[in-house]
């Protein structure tokens, strides 16, 4: 999506505080820019106690609106039900394009399930112990600890690091079935697949597929890291930016009079 794009998708963020770190807000918005421009921004919670003191500086910086929610009972999440709330009322406006719902609760599932039907995109935002049922529920599901990640961890690194052999024991089986499954999948008669459909493929059969969560900022890096595909860096006519293609080694086939540019 380019900035124009951008520009025109609304957005409506809804923070379950209760469910969300306040140091991810910052890298937080940032990705929610990505999609769209955020109109509504809107964090929940009982504002009263002393469980939410780390929220007031960035609801302050971001121009977050507070919603207060008492809780009360106990056992009984009133801020679910708060949000979900103004999440329908939202919804019924017909301003928006889009939701963004930040939260590791499952009970949300039901709500960006509801909002789907109703022909908008929701984009989840939690940690990784978040239930599968909520991040199938959402178009694009992204995992906060990606959002704050600095340098690979040595484990990320080992899961995907560039190797020689289809048969290290470093592979993680599961993500190379996923990328030769998309690859083919997008791919052409020549074997060759638009990395960027490839992605969107990617990510409408798993919606928390991310490549920073194995360490890389992008997918042609943690496409290449593999060493399972061959990489092509193909100059537009036009002078635009390369557009890359990928292939799977194991069905890749002498090409000829080719003048694009190759990756590494």
């Amino acid at each position: 999506m380019d900035s124009a794009d951008q520009s025109t998708v609304r957005l409506a963020v809804l923070i379950d505080a209760d469910n969300a770190q306040p140091a991810a807000v910052v890298p937080l918005l940032a990705e929610v820019a990505k999609y769209g421009t955020a109109h509504a921004k809107r964090a929940y919670g009982d504002w009263t106690g002393t469980g939410l003191r780390g929220w007031k500086e960035h609801l302050l910086a971001q121009s977050i609106q507070p919603i207060q929610q008492f809780a009360y009972t106990t056992g009984k999440n009133a801020t679910d039900a708060a949000l979900i709330i103004d999440a329908m009322d939202l919804l019924y406006t017909g301003r928006f394009d889009g939701f963004c719902i930040v939260s590791s609760d499952s009970d949300f599932t039901r709500l960006a399930s509801r909002i789907r039907e109703s022909g908008l995109t929701v984009y989840g935002f939690g940690e990784r112990k978040t239930p599968h049922s909520f991040v199938a529920a959402c178009d694009k599901f992204v995992y906060t600890e990606n959002l704050t990640l600095g340098l690979p961890t040595p484990l990320q690194t080992i899961v995907v690091k560039p190797r020689t052999s289809a048969t290290d024991p470093s592979i993680d089986n599961a993500l190379v079935t996923q990328l030769r499954d998309a690859v083919e999948a997008a791919s052409g008669d020549d074997g060759w697949a638009h990395l960027a459909t490839v992605g969107h493929l990617l990510t409408k059969r798993r919606p928390d597929f991310d490549s920073r969560t194995y360490g890389y900022a992008k997918l042609t890096d943690l496409v290449t890291a593999t060493a399972l595909f061959e990489v092509d860096r193909r100059l537009p006519a036009d002078g635009k930016p390369a557009v890359v293609y990928v292939r799977d080694r194991h069905s890749a086939t002498p090409r000829r009079g080719t003048d694009s540019i190759h990756g590494p």
